[in-house]
């Protein structure tokens, strides 16, 4: 059974329940001084608060989606087992193989014109050697015979760390709200590519080029547009890509966006922070380098690089959130050609809760700024 699965939770649930009420039961029998009474009473309590305190830690995990699987719990790296490609014709890069397919969890989404489908993927990058898993929603226009020579918008949707790109599905539900906002006449249709910015397992590495390290920033600012452009129909100029992220992912768009207007016309950061984290997940991300370290810090980059384009939105809660004073920092460090937005909320906590109230407007407003020509 799965870390998520409704039926872990319940047997864990319902075993708290029962250890709760043996303690209460046999309390009075364990109430001697013996050591086998005292030890009795220790088990008890241990087993029960241990009980209790995995079925919070559960109900939890099922509603934010910190980790997808026991493997991504106990920090074991997760094969990707043996690739079989089913490319059909479009799909035939060698930077890109399909690996699964899934449908939509919206109405009719079984059938590809009336909910489009979900592609799993894992993309190699030419350039930095990194390979990634994600995936790639493709709306119903993409399917439908009167839409079969466009070209449409993307967006890369990252999740925070350590997410997983399931996060991304089931607790975000970014597929079922694109498909909401294009059937409300709120947005056009764009391809979204999800996956989480930790490309090198298990360390997290802010989205940085790092000396002698993983070249992260180079994997989402040349290879997987090359990849997804190669193997979707997907326009290849800036106006034609957006990204989009919360966290850490909320960081990383931003200083995708900022460092390569040529590549992203539009980037959105969901809570993010302004300044790359160095922790133990980090690493050493700079080795020494200043220039490095300054460039890593979006509010630096303001102050000392020269303006560029691209469009930023930015979003905080006035009550809840830690980033509040940063992320006006950043916006009043914007200037043209570049142009920033925000979503200000009264009150809102860094979690799935707050980020699914800004993600439908977020979508929006990527959709407004994107072109699919």
């Amino acid at each position: 059974m799965g870390l998520t699965s409704n039926v872990v939770l319940a047997v864990v649930a319902a075993l708290a329940v029962v250890l709760f009420a043996a303690t209460v039961w046999f309390w009075p029998r364990l109430a001697r001084r013996s050591a086998r009474a005292v030890a009795g009473r220790v088990g008890l309590l241990l087993a029960t608060q241990l009980t209790l305190f995995a079925s919070v830690g559960l109900a939890a995990n099922n509603a934010f989606l910190f980790y997808g699987s026991w493997a991504d719990l106990f920090g074991q790296k997760q094969d990707l087992g043996v690739v079989t490609d089913h490319a059909e014709g479009e799909l035939a890069s060698r930077h890109m193989t399909r690996i699964d397919t899934q449908h939509p969890d919206v109405p009719g989404g079984k059938v590809p014109e009336a909910g489009g489908r979900i592609d799993k993927v894992v993309i190699a990058g030419r350039v930095s050697g990194i390979e990634s898993a994600a995936y790639v929603y493709l709306p119903p226009e993409y399917f439908q015979s009167a839409h079969a020579r466009r070209t449409f918008p993307a967006v890369v949707v990252l999740t925070g760390y350590p997410g997983t790109a399931e996060n991304l599905l089931k607790g975000l539900r970014y597929p079922q709200t694109a498909h909401e906002r294009v059937k409300a006449g709120k947005a056009q249709p764009m391809i979204l590519v999800m996956l989480r910015p930790t490309v090198a397992p298990p360390r997290d590495t802010e989205c940085v080029d790092i000396p002698k390290g993983p070249q992260t920033e180079t994997f989402f600012a040349k290879d997987l547009p090359e990849a997804i452009t190669q193997s979707y129909r997907v326009g290849k100029q800036a106006r034609n890509w957006g990204i989009i992220g919360n966290s850490t992912g909320g960081y990383c768009a931003l200083k995708i966006g900022l460092h390569h207007p040529d590549r992203y016309a539009a980037s959105a950061g969901l809570s993010a922070y302004y300044r790359a984290a160095e922790d133990p997940t980090t690493g050493d991300l700079f080795h020494g380098d200043q220039a490095l370290r300054d460039r890593a810090d979006l509010l630096w980059t303001l102050d000392n690089r020269p303006p560029s384009g691209g469009s930023f939105l930015v979003t905080t809660s006035r009550e809840g959130e830690g980033n509040l004073k940063g992320t006006m920092k950043f916006i009043g460090k914007v200037k043209k050609p570049a142009q920033v937005s925000s979503i200000v909320l009264d009150s809102g906590g860094h979690n799935f809760t707050t980020w699914r109230r800004e993600i439908p407007p977020a979508l929006e407003w990527l959709s407004g700024r994107l072109s699919a020509r």
